[in-house]
């Protein structure tokens, strides 16, 4: 039986890793649970699978969670130190789910035990790649993609030898707001590019989606995962979501993944690897699909690739402030402070504003920098979410 841990249980990648466990109980021994505000359902799980201990990121919210597991047996915690130590107990396969700068801690402290670590936090490979994967490395861990385009070139890359691979290709949805006139874009609503055409997923997620900033931060960890060059990545929009990635080959061949928009597929593939296993998604008719389309991203619509293939080329921090602006300008823009498309020049402003406090190409040598990047990026792009507000 093996030991398994899900951090952010109670997100969409988490809810649809637990639906898989649930299906062989005899399998898995659940030794940690962890989630933020949704202690209700946080608790629920922890009940149903058994789990040896439930975690709350917020220390405000113990006592609820104490109540609704009384009698359980389930210890409950709370808080940044409760999260370390549920990453220090012993567990054969984590998932890193946790959405956001705050999963960094726990996947690192999750490595020093030699681990499997099923990795869905975009943040970690993109504020600190190279120190992740040194980190693994150094204790033995394996690191398995869980994103679905990054999980598609994993998988389409078994047996090859990347000094042959030419080119990395990852598709996009498009998001909600892809047929929308390029001048109509400013104006969008949050609850417009809430809305995605083919994926169930949280409101932040589905909002970079729109914005094509989930699909830029998916560059930077292609860069950092699979060790290619930037030049060598290339983003193509896909409104059926069917093909998740392709790999070319200096051969001239493609090597394509597809499979039904459902992230069971690559949550299931890590659970379960090296070996595949039945899972409960939808196969693919493709007599019925008919057509498969291909778009070349706009610049103007998507400014968020651009500003990531910089950051690729810049490296160091780059990264690290890249993805802490990107999730201020998010908080604003679900706020109404600032419009649509004013998230990427947050970004932009931001990039260009934190430069007279270090320089960007500093590399990343320890997660304290991390952090200590990120925060001062954060108070940088909370003033330029000013300026924009100011300006509306």
């Amino acid at each position: 039986m093996r030991k398994v841990s899900v951090f952010g249980a109670t997100g969409s990648i988490g809810q649809n890793t637990l639906d898989l466990i649930a299906r062989a109980p005899d399998g898995y021994d659940v030794v940690a649970l962890t989630g933020g505000r949704n202690v209700a359902q946080l608790a629920r799980d922890a009940r149903a699978v058994g789990a040896d201990i439930a975690v709350t990121a917020y220390e405000e919210e113990l006592p609820v969670l104490r109540d609704a597991l009384a009698g359980s047996g389930i210890a409950a915690a709370a808080g940044e130190a409760a999260l370390i130590e549920a990453a220090d107990r012993p567990a054969d396969w984590i998932m890193s789910a946790i959405v956001g700068a705050a999963g960094l801690a726990p996947g690192f402290r999750a490595l020093r035990h030699g681990t499997t670590l099923a990795l869905a936090n975009k943040e970690s490979l993109v504020t600190a790649g190279p120190l992740l994967l040194a980190e693994g490395r150094a204790h033995g861990a394996t690191i398995l993609p869980v994103d679905s385009e990054h999980s598609a070139v994993f998988q389409a890359l078994v047996g090859e030898d990347m000094a042959a691979v030419e080119r990395i290709i990852i598709t996009a949805s498009g998001g909600g707001l892809r047929d929308w006139p390029v001048e109509a874009l400013p104006d969008a609503t949050v609850a417009d590019a809430g809305a995605h055409p083919n994926w169930d997923m949280g409101q932040r997620i589905t909002i970079d989606s729109a914005s094509m900033f989930n699909k830029a931060m998916e560059l930077i960890e292609t860069k950092e995962f699979f060790g290619v060059r930037p030049d060598q990545i290339e983003a193509v929009v896909h409104p059926q979501s069917i093909i998740h990635a392709l790999v070319g080959f200096r051969d001239g061949a493609l090597m394509a993944h597809l499979g039904a928009p459902d992230m069971r597929h690559a949550i299931g593939y890590a659970l379960h690897w090296p070996d595949r296993r039945h899972l409960p998604v939808a196969r693919i008719n493709l007599a019925e699909l008919a057509t498969l389309e291909f778009l070349a991203p706009c610049d103007t619509r998507y400014p968020a690739l651009g500003i990531a293939r910089a950051v690729m080329e810049t490296g160091g921090r780059a990264g690290a402030v890249f993805n802490a602006a990107k999730e201020i300008a998010l908080d604003g823009f679900l706020a109404r402070r600032i419009g649509f498309m004013d998230m990427a020049g947050v970004v932009e402003a931001t990039l260009d504003g934190i430069s007279g406090r270090f320089r960007l190409t500093d590399a990343i040598d320890t997660l304290e920098t991390v952090l200590e990047t990120d925060h001062l990026a954060r108070v940088e792009a909370e003033e330029q979410v000013k300026k924009m507000q100011g300006r509306k």
